[in-house]
């Protein structure tokens, strides 16, 4: 069991926006369980968040721009990317302006005060979104072609192909996202030289300079063109290197740019909202097919948590019906969950087998035994219990003092195998405990319901 991550220490990071040319401060903080990462514009009124969501964005033209509610804050894959390079689950980013620092065009000022800042191991257990089958997007716009297949770590496969001499085809790999800091985050973001004055032109760039991009030489340049460049950026004076690229500085790899590349895919998965557990293939990325297959990712999420739970007859349970009596008080004819197949911090996953033998069907109803709604409530609600209470080394109950948004969507009869999944809505804070449950027999939905417990002392 993995557990989540927050920062030891506050840590700060200044420099100027590269599109926007603005100055800006970025206060990173420790943030709590299940918080994620989160932006807070404190130069605005009522200090809004901004929660790092590919649902939020709204530019991704030369980097990836969030906007909630009219609050903006773009070009964050560099800081994203560091965040979860350096294994961080919860941070709170408090900003005052509108796009993070650009830095030397990396993550590496990220990670190194990262380091410094330390790293807080939390109680609260990670979740992946682990890759069971293949995830595909293809974006006809730009070429792109992104793929996620099953692994067992985070690994990704970067491949760049540009109409240029110096830059045609280049490959990076990172084979554990554990070596992030060491293979990816030093890698800076690169321009074309042709690109720098139409970006300049249509109000882009205005806050950078040439010590924050790789700058390639992709046609045939005079020197008096190259120093009335350096003149614009307010640069000593610069020559070509043999390979293509200016001298004013040194690449820390041959294949720098597809590295670069891959930090980019890194920072802008990020917003899908989980932590991938997947091999991620990607050719001819950018940021616009990149936030496309963050969303495909969050949709492939939302449609597994939609998914019954496998249930393996086979496998030892977690819980069985004895093992059960040690938490729960409840016994025949009231106890309505047979085993515990699978249990972590914030969800569990109990099965009740319904046989004819049930005394409720004596009643409900004699020619058509149906099992009442309020006991597919009272199952949820027992297995429910048992994740609240399979922990505690005092002897607790739980007992329920709300119950929302229930809903019965088929019946349920003799014969029927019911799973139910339930799971923890929010941390469990001053003994109350909110939860959703839902009942599947085979890939059906049956029930679902909301609910809220307190927990009491024996």
């Amino acid at each position: 069991m993995v557990k989540q991550k927050t920062l030891t220490n506050p840590f700060v990071i200044a420099g100027r926006g590269l599109h926007t040319g603005v100055d800006v401060t970025m206060t990173f903080l420790p943030a709590p369980e299940n918080h994620g990462f989160k932006f807070k514009r404190v130069d605005l009124e009522n200090a809004p968040v901004i929660d790092a969501d590919v649902d939020l964005v709204i530019d991704t033209s030369r980097g990836t721009l969030l906007e909630k509610n009219g609050a903006r804050i773009g070009t964050i894959e560099h800081a994203l990317a560091a965040l979860t390079g350096m294994d961080l689950d919860n941070v709170l980013i408090e900003v005052n302006n509108e796009e993070a620092p650009i830095m030397d065009g990396s993550s590496r000022f990220f990670v190194e005060a990262i380091e410094k800042a330390g790293i807080t191991e939390q109680e609260a257990e990670r979740e992946y979104f682990e890759i069971k089958e293949k995830i595909e997007i293809y974006d006809e716009k730009s070429g792109a072609h992104i793929i996620a297949l099953p692994d067992d770590d985070y690994r990704l496969n970067v491949m760049i192909s540009f109409k240029s001499r110096v830059l045609n085809n280049q490959f990076a790999t990172l084979d554990s996202i554990s070596d992030f800091k060491n293979e990816i985050a030093y890698c800076r973001t690169f321009v074309f030289l042709h690109e720098l004055e139409y970006l300049l032109n249509n109000n882009l760039i205005k806050g950078g300079d040439l010590k924050s991009a790789i700058v390639i030489i992709d046609k045939e340049v005079t020197q008096k063109e190259l120093n009335r460049l350096a003149d614009l950026f307010h640069h000593n004076r610069v020559t070509v290197k043999p390979q293509g690229i200016l001298n004013n500085l040194d690449l820390h790899f041959d294949n720098e740019c597809a590295r670069h590349k891959l930090l980019d895919v890194i920072g802008d998965l990020v917003l899908c909202g989980k932590r991938i557990k997947g091999r991620i293939i990607a050719s001819k990325p950018g940021h616009r097919p990149n936030t496309i297959f963050a969303k495909a990712l969050k949709n492939a999420w939302k449609e597994m948590q939609s998914v019954a739970p496998e249930y393996n007859p086979d496998a030892t349970p977690v819980l069985d019906t004895i093992q059960i009596k040690e938490y729960l008080p409840h016994r025949y004819p009231f106890l309505l969950v047979d085993k515990i197949i699978s249990m972590n911090s914030k969800e569990v996953v109990g099965v009740k087998n319904v046989t004819h033998n049930e005394p409720f069907f004596q009643g409900h109803f004699p020619n058509e035994p149906v099992m009442p709604g309020v006991l597919l409530i009272e199952a949820m609600a027992q297995t429910g219990g048992l994740l609240v209470l399979y922990k505690l080394k005092e002897k607790f109950s739980t007992y329920f003092i709300r119950v929302d948004n229930v809903k019965f969507r088929r019946k349920v009869v003799p014969g029927d195998t019911l799973i139910f999944k339930v799971s923890l809505s929010s941390p469990i804070r001053r003994g109350i405990a909110t939860m959703k449950g839902v009942t599947y027999v085979g890939s059906k939905i049956v029930a679902e319901g909301e609910f809220m417990a307190q927990i009491v002392k024996q």
